[in-house]
């Protein structure tokens, strides 16, 4: 199965910036569907970044990300070559992680 998350991590000088896309539904539990029922939470939770073993962003969410989220953020440290590792876990227990290397 292919990674739901999408990732372009480049690095300039002590700089680098990350770009992510994750697919995900990111259902708030108060939408309706079209028979007029309400579509159950499906969220993801918490979404994190680590170089090195480190983390340099971590993302707790809930029900108000829309769907597919995207974002973008800078951390120094890292150098090209380097890799980022990308994970996330939702409220219904599913997770998905990738791995990128630093341009």
């Amino acid at each position: 199965m292919a990674s739901s998350i999408r990732v372009r991590a480049t690095a300039k000088d002590d700089i680098t910036e990350v770009q992510a896309l994750i697919q995900h539904p990111m259902d708030s539990g108060f939408v309706k569907d079209a028979k007029g029922e309400i579509i159950p939470p499906h969220f993801i939770q918490e979404l994190t970044f680590e170089h090195n073993g480190r983390r340099v962003f971590v993302a707790d969410w809930g029900g108000g990300v829309s769907k597919d989220p995207y974002v973008k953020f800078a951390f120094k440290g890292a150098k090209k070559d380097d890799d980022l590792k990308i994970s996330w876990v939702d409220n219904k227990g599913a997770t998905d992680s990738t791995t990128a290397k630093i341009q």
